[in-house]
C-alpha cells in the first residue's frame, strides 16, 4: 500500500520520475511495507528494511540491506564500494530495462523477504579488522584521553572514522582529517552526527 508519506520522493523525481514510480509498482507488490529511510522510499518486513530506491545523476536503483546474502543468479548486484559489506544495487539507466528485468526483480525481491524472514545476518568484519592509519595510531599514542574516547565510540562510528581517515591518499590529508575530526570523537559524536 502506497505511503502518503513518501509521496514527496516521486513527486520530486526529475530524470527517472517513470523509472522509480515502476521501480515502486513493483516494490508495492511484494507487500512490504513503505517507509522513508534516509530520505529513500524504504520497503520494510516488521520493520526490518528490505529494499530501498535511490537514484543518482547517471542511474537509479534498488538496495537490497542484505545483497551480499542473495544468490544473484542472474549475475546483475552491484557492491557500490569495496567497504559496504551487506547492501547491494540493481542499477538502472532506463525504463525499459526495468520492464524486462521486471520478473527478476520480483524474484529479487521475494528471495530478499525470504532472507529476512529467516533472520540471516551479513557477517561483518570487526572495527578491528579495519586498517587504521599510521598518523591516526600515533596520535592515539600520545593522547590517551583521544584513545579513550575512540575506543568508547560505537564500533560503527568507530569504522566510519577509519575508513574516512583511510581513504585519503596522501599523509597530509589523513593528518588534517584527524584533526579536523578530534573534537568530535572527544565529543563522543560520529563522522555524520
Amino acid at each position: 500500500m502506497k505511503n502518503p508519506k513518501v509521496e514527496f520522493y516521486f513527486k520530486k523525481a526529475d530524470k527517472w520520475k517513470a523509472e522509480v514510480a515502476k521501480l515502486r509498482t513493483i516494490a508495492l507488490a511484494s507487500k512490504l511495507t513503505e517507509e522513508v529511510k534516509w530520505g529513500c522510499p524504504c520497503y520494510t518486513l516488521n520493520g526490518n528494511n528490505v529494499v530501498l530506491i535511490h537514484d543518482f545523476k547517471d542511474y537509479c536503483a534498488y538496495l537490497f540491506l542484505k545483497g551480499a546474502l542473495l544468490k544473484d543468479s542472474k549475475k546483475i548486484l552491484i557492491q557500490q564500494t569495496k567497504n559496504v559489506q551487506s547492501a547491494r544495487q540493481i542499477r538502472f539507466a532506463s525504463l525499459k530495462e526495468i520492464t524486462k528485468l521486471e520478473p527478476v526483480l520480483k524474484s529479487y525481491i521475494r528471495e530478499a523477504i525470504d532472507v529476512e524472514k529467516s533472520g540471516a545476518k551479513v557477517a561483518m568484519k570487526k572495527t578491528s579488522e579495519f586498517a587504521m592509519p599510521e598518523e591516526f595510531r600515533s596520535r592515539l599514542e600520545k593522547e590517551p584521553t583521544l584513545k579513550r574516547a575512540f575506543e568508547s565510540l560505537t564500533p560503527g562510528r568507530q569504522r566510519g572514522y577509519l575508513l574516512h581517515f583511510s581513504s585519503a591518499k596522501q599523509s597530509k590529508t589523513r593528518e588534517s582529517r584527524i584533526e579536523n575530526c578530534v573534537p568530535r570523537i572527544l565529543d563522543g559524536l560520529g563522522l555524520d552526527d
